[in-house]
């Protein structure tokens, strides 16, 4: 199955998104539902348009797909603050608060290395709480 990938980046008051891939989609919105909506819905639009154009659809976007949603950093921060407190992201990652800060203010921004530190970190999380059955 294909990829495709959905960069989601904060942009003031509001989420910007666009497909990596493929010039053209783009949406905002004011939350990451509503943006994940919002994109799927441009996916749809674009496709619609290129087939009464008469231009080809993209392949990426042929038969089916998987649509990845990539958030920056400080977007994630951002958006999980009420949920991921600094010293549970500490925790988890081995990344300190400070270092952390840093990256929800935007005055630094991650090395690969430490992105995948929160990456991993995260999907550990999540493998573990999937698990759990109340």
């Amino acid at each position: 199955m294909k990829r495709v990938t959905a960069i989601i980046e904060h942009a003031g008051n509001n989420f910007s998104g666009y497909i990596q891939q493929i010039d053209g989609i783009t949406a905002t919105g004011k939350t990451i539902d509503e943006i994940k909506t919002s994109l799927i819905e441009a996916i749809d639009e674009y496709k619609d348009a290129c087939k009464e154009l008469g231009l080809e659809v993209p392949v990426e976007l042929k038969g089916e797909y998987e649509l990845n949603f990539e958030l920056d950093i400080q977007s994630f921060l951002s958006i999980y603050e009420g949920i991921f407190t600094k010293s549970g992201l500490e925790k988890l990652t081995g990344i300190n608060q400070k270092q952390l800060w840093h990256y929800a203010q935007g005055i630094s921004k991650p090395r690969l290395a430490q992105r995948q530190k929160i990456e991993n970190a995260l999907h550990r999380l999540g493998s573990e709480l999937i698990s759990i059955y109340l």
